[in-house]
Order: C-alpha cells, then sequence, then structure tokens
C-alpha cells in the first residue's frame, strides 16, 4: 500500500486567454507545465519534512496522465481591463517533524505584490498560531514577516503569485499552483 503524503513540492503558475473559459484554463495550466497531468486538489498542509524543490526538477518528475495532489489558486474573468490575480505562498517550520502551511489567494483587483504579501501573510499566521505565535493581525506583512522569522520557529515563507488584466472578447484565468510529489 502506498502512502499519500507528499515527500516534496514545487511552486507553478500561468496565465491563459482564450474566447471559451476552459480553453483560457487549459492554456495557464499549459503555461504552468501541468496541463498533461489529472490534478486532485487538496487544502493547506506542508507535510512534515516535505522539501521544497525547484520547479525544473519538480516538472521532470511528472508523467502525463499522473494523478497528482495540488494546492491551486485560480481565477477566471472575462472583462476588459480587470485585474486578477492567483498566489499560493508558503510556510516552512524550523523544526522538520512539524507540518508547514501552504495558503491560495485568488480575487480581483490586486496587483502582484498585494496578492503575494498576502499569500505568504495567510500561511505564515496559519503556522504562527500553530506554533503559538500570536502577532497583531493589523499590522503589515513586512512588520509581521519579522515577528514570524526572529521567533526561530519559521524558517522560511515563500510564495508564487500570477496576475493579469482581462482582454476584450477573451476569458483570462490565472493559476498558482503548489504540486505535491508522493515520491
Amino acid at each position: 500500500m502506498c502512502s499519500l503524503v507528499p515527500v516534496r513540492v514545487f511552486l507553478t503558475k500561468g496565465v491563459g486567454k482564450h474566447r471559451y473559459q476552459l480553453k483560457s484554463f487549459e492554456e495557464a495550466l499549459r503555461q504552468a507545465g501541468v496541463a498533461q497531468q489529472n490534478l486532485v486538489q487538496v487544502l493547506s498542509i506542508l507535510p512534515p519534512k516535505c522539501k521544497v524543490i525547484a520547479r525544473e526538477n519538480g516538472l521532470k518528475s511528472l508523467v502525463p496522465g499522473q494523478i497528482t495532489y495540488c494546492v491551486m489558486a485560480r481565477s477566471d474573468m472575462n472583462e476588459h481591463g480587470r485585474l486578477i490575480a492567483s498566489s499560493i505562498g508558503i510556510a516552512v517550520p524550523k523544526d522538520r517533524n512539524n507540518w508547514g502551511y501552504i495558503s491560495e489567494v485568488h480575487g480581483y483587483g490586486m496587483n502582484q505584490q498585494e496578492a503575494a504579501d498576502m499569500s505568504e501573510d495567510l500561511a505564515a499566521d496559519m503556522l504562527g498560531t500553530t506554533l503559538g505565535l500570536e502577532v497583531d493581525p493589523n499590522q503589515a506583512w513586512s512588520e509581521k514577516e519579522q515577528v514570524y522569522k526572529s521567533s526561530g520557529l519559521i524558517i522560511r515563507t515563500s510564495n508564487i503569485t500570477q496576475t493579469a488584466r482581462g482582454q476584450k472578447g477573451l476569458w483570462t484565468t490565472t493559476v498558482a499552483i503548489a504540486m505535491l510529489l508522493l515520491d
């Protein structure tokens, strides 16, 4: 019996534009390098000892048609000029025997930096509260980041973020994905 606990994770992103919504989504997955996968969406937990690897190394591990677990942020729209964003944030604990968190942010009107900050903030906050850290939720991410990192309990936070503006007559889709690898 195989274990369904991921041992590696990598982050990827993409944007797609097409007159059909489904094709726009497929184009975004293609740009992310994972259109050939059967994606199963899961939530939030970075397993203990799960190693964050480079996108290029992760993509080499994939087999077309493989069932692959992921945490995905996705935004779709067909409004000219409207800004959309998808972002994945990740928070890795210093103690590799603890689990970390993966957050997803998707929405309208956020620029790259706003979505990136929000996804990292959410992941760090989820991990921080699990570890007993209390941080003022009204502080800016840059201030909270220093508190989390100086605690010595969170070793790293990072994100991958994709934004795009809509074009007349086309669907636009953004994706940001944490791909979870079982072997």
